[in-house]
């Protein structure tokens, strides 16, 4: 592989846009060492990683995700989607994406679940007011 390839994925507020070229396998975000994360982001990001060796055999690129909006954790959420969305690309492998399918619908399909708008009148999306019984 010899040129890049570059890919997204969005939960709740955060888009995250992956580019992958050759090298060594260092994955970073936001220009950081996604291992400096903690636990459980950085497992999250692993996730993808390892069912890609498991179908695949060994990784041989870069992988430079940028992720913007959101918070921390819908950052990871949108990371991990670009990253699985990148490899699926490069590798161009319909097991891999099946996988990918089999173990979390996530890492191939965005969420695109959103926050519910205020209604007219009441202080919440749901909530209604309380009638009095006089």
């Amino acid at each position: 592989m010899t040129e890049r390839t570059i890919t997204s994925g969005k939960r709740k507020r955060a888009v995250a846009r992956a580019v992958l070229t050759s090298g060594s396998g260092k994955i970073r975000i936001n220009l950081k060492d996604y291992k400096t994360r903690q636990l459980f982001d950085r497992l999250k990001i692993e996730e993808p990683l390892k069912i890609a060796e498991a179908v695949l055999g060994k990784i041989d690129f870069d992988v430079a995700i940028d992720v913007k909006g959101g918070g921390e954790k819908g950052q990871i959420e949108a990371a991990r989607l670009a990253l699985a969305r990148a490899l699926v690309k490069v590798s161009d492998s319909k097991k891999l994406a099946e996988a990918f399918q089999e173990y979390d619908r996530n890492l191939m399909v965005a969420d695109v679940r959103r926050k519910e708008m205020y209604k007219p009148g009441d202080s919440k999306a749901r909530s209604k007011r309380q009638k009095s019984f006089r």
